[in-house]
């Protein structure tokens, strides 16, 4: 049952293509997550980002790192960012030494509809536990 809510918000958010700043977070479900108006599986949470499991992982170990500030895509991420948009990079090395990728593991930010983005609020992929191929997608 949780899934299948979780999958509507998803839905719900991608029929409507982009965040709405008028909420902490933006009215996506990452913005939900964000507000804990919905579970995840939280594994970090500072002032800036939040970082939980991947819903649908596509690798023995999946979580996502978003910023709480709502971006919808890095496309439009400004100069001001830049420390913030550092800080979701040192923040995912830190979870995935945490979650033992010590053997390596791929970071893939998905931007705008031919780059595949399903959830239009900034976020990064952090995919690891098995032998990653090139070329992706």
């Amino acid at each position: 049952v949780l899934s299948q809510s979780i999958t509507k918000a998803v839905v719900s958010t991608q029929s409507t293509g982009a965040s709405d700043d008028a909420k902490p977070g933006g009215d996506t479900i990452f913005g939900k997550i964000i507000r804990k108006e919905i579970p995840a599986d939280i594994l970090f949470e500072d002032d800036k980002c939040l970082a939980f499991n991947d819903i649908q992982p596509q690798a023995p170990t999946h979580f996502l790192v978003i910023p709480k500030k709502p971006i919808d895509m890095l496309e439009n991420a400004c100069d001001e960012d830049s420390a913030l948009l550092g800080h979701l990079l040192v923040t995912a090395r830190k979870i995935a030494a945490d979650q033992g990728l010590e053997e390596g593991y791929r970071v893939v930010i998905n931007n705008g509809k031919n780059g595949a983005q399903s959830v239009y609020h900034l976020h990064v992929h952090v995919l690891g536990g098995r032998q990653m191929s090139w070329p992706p997608g």
